[in-house]
């Protein structure tokens, strides 16, 4: 008799992966965080998006409709504004993070100049 062969459908290990590309490129290591983050935004607003609907849904009068309209463009503005100052703290520590890798180990010290 033969032996059939087994397919593995294991998931490789995306955190040793990503952990890998990390150390070898900073510049990954902002995109993923980039993306990681872009996902999680979009996936909450999402949501948020489907209650807001099914709210709209159980409104009874124009006016609950106006009040519920109101209170999603207020919170989306919100959470748009909170989002963008993520990003951009994302943006500044990898850019500080690459800036300092940058920097020589070597530093001249101005004191030795003679006047």
């Amino acid at each position: 008799m033969t032996k059939s062969a087994k397919k593995t459908t294991a998931k490789p290990d995306t955190e040793a992966l990503t952990a890998a590309m990390a150390t070898g490129n900073p510049a990954a290591r902002m995109w993923l965080d980039i993306m990681t983050e872009s996902t999680r935004f979009v996936s909450e607003r999402l949501q948020n998006d489907l209650e807001t609907q099914q709210a709209m849904l159980r409104c009874q009068t124009p006016a609950d409709l106006v009040q519920l309209q109101s209170e999603f463009f207020r919170r989306a503005v919100q959470q748009y504004t909170s989002e963008a100052q993520r990003m951009f703290d994302i943006m500044t520590e990898a850019t500080g993070n690459t800036v300092k890798d940058t920097k020589t180990s070597t530093k001249r010290g101005y004191d030795d100049i003679p006047v």
